[in-house]
């Protein structure tokens, strides 16, 4: 046998395995794909919470020390008895001692009640409210492909790019991603 029968019978061999192995793995299959047409990615709404603080200036009621006013009380009586023993002679005197010191004691403690309500101090106070951030982010897509003539959709966690491959009984196959 010559050298060129040679080269061209190992030639024709290959052609022939190659050609017979194209035709198979096309009758066969190997992974087949729908076409992707449409990706629509779907976003929900975050909200983050974060703390905002500020100081403010804030007017407080000092601490009463006498919630009856006694002091008042006996202090304006006292001093409304001795007005009115001023006042007439004899049961006269004592009927102006005894209003006297009954409208001493009741102003008295009217003064003593106005003093203690602004009887005030101000300080600073940190007040904090929670205040949320909102944000947008991609939660997934709807993905529409096209699959023996017909448009079908199917959710996904990815992009799934230009084309989904499909399992050997035609369905897409969603853990795979094909970039």
């Amino acid at each position: 046998m010559n050298k060129s029968m040679l080269i061209g019978s190992v030639l024709g061999a290959v052609a022939v395995t190659a050609g017979g192995a194209y035709a198979t793995y096309s009758l066969v299959g190997g992974p087949s794909y729908a076409e992707v047409v449409a990706v629509k990615p779907i976003k929900e709404t975050v909200k983050t919470p974060r703390q905002e603080c500020r100081d403010v200036t804030v007017t407080k009621r000092k601490p009463i020390k006498d919630d009856n006013r006694i002091v008042g009380t006996a202090v304006g009586a006292v001093v409304g008895g001795l007005l009115g023993n001023q006042v007439g002679g004899g049961n006269g005197k004592k009927v102006a001692t005894v209003a006297g010191a009954v409208g001493g004691g009741y102003a008295g403690n009217k003064t003593q009640e106005h003093l203690q309500q602004n009887n005030t101090y101000t300080t600073t106070e940190r007040r904090c409210n929670t205040e949320y951030d909102i944000s947008e982010k991609v939660a997934g897509y709807d993905v529409s492909y096209e699959l023996d003539g017909k448009v079908r959709t199917v959710r996904m966690d990815e992009d799934p790019g230009r084309r989904l491959q499909l399992d050997d009984q035609g369905r897409v196959i969603l853990s795979q991603v094909v970039r």
